[in-house]
Order: structure tokens, then C-alpha cells, then sequence
């Protein structure tokens, strides 16, 4: 008995003597090398892990830095303090950081847009799209204001007043994940000094917006006419800012009749 006892842990202990120095050597032989600088690189990243710079977390981040693979000031939230510093670590020249915020180009709300119908169901945009004519709302291209865009911010910078979406503009990093999420398109990332935005993205010829929205754009052209240095341009029925020429002037604004065209500041 005692014998069998005595057998029983030695094959156990020599198994796990054996496990032990093989798990020890296979370490040693299989070691993945890490660059000193990726641990730093990530350090200096904010670990939101939002995924706005396009990799699978701030770790795939660091190790595309270091491989050179991106660039040092690639994370939207770190801003221009974690650009800075990654490139201190890098000991390359500091890259110029724009900083963005996200903007949602619509104004009709439940009281300047018109409805179709009352809609009861699934509160989530994505699905209400696929619903008739796109949604409640009469304009198929505005917000349906069901907050798919609210449930994916990570920073509580986007929310639902009177039926649209708002994006509380010191809140947000520009992760960009509203943009990603919102079926119609009307969110994008815009400079944070930009001074006007356009706020409409209604595809419909003007007569339809005008029936629609009360502070739809209708592609009239007169903001073009007017822009003193072509930053503005009529695109499928909607204006839109080419913020490279913008110089924030304010004569395109004045000029729209449907008061489409919004300060940021």
C-alpha cells in the first residue's frame, strides 16, 4: 500500500519536474522580443482602447508606432500631449496634431422637421432605417434621433435633444465611433477651430427639402456665389465647407436663407 503511495507521487513529481523544464526551455527558445519603446509608447497613450485610430486597441497601437507602421501622433484622444511625447520616446521630429471633433450635420429636430408617420418599435437607427421611407422623419436623410450614436461614445459627448443628435464638443476625442455607427451618414469629424459648419446633408432636390425641413439646405448656390475664397461648393443638393480654404469669415452664413449654415463657436 504504502509502496503504491510512495510510486504514485514520485511518476507525479517526475512528470511535473519534466512539465516544469520544458514550459522553461520552450520560453526561452520561443521568447517574443519586445522593443523597449513599445512599452513606453503605450504608456504614454490615454488606454481608452476606443479603437478611433484604426487599431485593435492602444497596444496595437504601440506596437504599429514602433514598427513605424503609423504615425506618432495617430491617436485621436491622446491628442497633441500623447503625439508629442511618442515622438520624444521615437526620437523622431514631432508631427502636427489637428485637433477634431464630431458634428452632425442636421438641425431638424422634432419641431423643424416633418414627420411621416409615428413610429413604435426597436429604438436603434440602425434597424429603423430599413423601415418605410427610411424612418418617420419626412427627410431620408436626416436624424432619426434613436441614439445609436449615444450608446457607442465612450465619453459621454454625444446625446438626444428633441429627437437629433448633439455632440458636446469638449467631451469629444474624435474616436469617431459615432461616425462609424449612424446609418445615414450625417456625422463627421470636423476641425475643433473651425468656425461654420453645414448643417444639412438632405440629398432631396430643394422643393423636397422645402417640404420636409423648415432649415433644410436647397442647394441654392448663393453661399457659393458669395464665398470670397471658394471654400464652399453644392454637392448632390447640399453645400459643403472645404475647411483648408475656410477662413471662418462668416459671409456665407449671413447669405444662406435657409439658415443652414451654423456657427461652432
Amino acid at each position: 500500500m504504502l509502496t503504491g503511495v510512495l510510486t504514485a507521487a514520485a511518476v507525479v513529481g517526475t512528470v511535473g519536474i519534466f512539465i516544469g523544464v520544458f514550459l522553461g526551455v520552450a520560453g526561452i527558445k520561443f521568447k517574443v522580443e519586445v522593443d523597449d519603446r513599445q512599452e513606453a509608447v503605450l504608456a504614454a497613450l490615454p488606454g481608452n482602447n476606443c479603437g478611433g485610430c484604426g487599431y485593435a486597441g492602444c497596444s496595437g497601437l504601440a506596437a504599429a508606432i514602433v514598427k513605424g507602421e503609423a504615425p506618432t501622433n495617430a491617436c485621436p484622444v491622446g491628442g497633441a500631449r500623447a503625439a508629442s511625447e511618442i515622438a520624444s520616446i521615437m526620437g523622431v521630429e514631432e508631427e502636427s496634431t489637428v485637433r477634431r471633433v464630431a458634428f452632425v450635420h442636421c438641425q431638424g429636430d422634432c419641431e423643424k422637421a416633418r414627420q411621416d408617420y409615428d413610429y413604435t418599435g426597436a429604438e436603434d437607427c440602425r434597424i429603423i432605417g430599413f423601415v418605410p421611407n427610411g424612418g418617420p422623419k419626412a427627410c431620408n436623410s436626416g436624424c432619426l434621433g434613436y441614439g445609436s450614436c449615444v450608446r457607442v461614445c465612450p465619453f459621454d459627448a454625444i446625446f438626444i435633444v428633441k429627437g437629433k443628435a448633439v455632440v458636446d464638443r469638449e467631451r469629444c476625442k474624435a474616436c469617431g465611433k459615432c461616425v462609424e455607427v449612424c446609418p445615414k451618414k450625417l456625422i463627421s469629424l470636423v476641425p475643433y477651430d473651425a468656425k461654420l459648419a453645414v448643417a444639412c446633408k438632405s440629398v432631396d432636390k430643394g422643393p423636397v427639402t422645402v417640404k420636409n425641413c423648415q432649415i433644410g439646405c436647397i442647394g441654392c448656390g448663393i453661399c457659393v456665389k458669395n464665398c470670397p475664397k471658394e471654400a464652399i461648393k453644392v454637392d448632390q443638393f447640399h453645400a459643403a465647407i472645404d475647411y483648408e480654404k475656410c477662413v471662418g469669415c462668416g459671409i456665407c452664413q449671413q447669405k444662406c436663407p435657409k439658415k443652414c449654415i451654423v456657427s461652432l463657436e
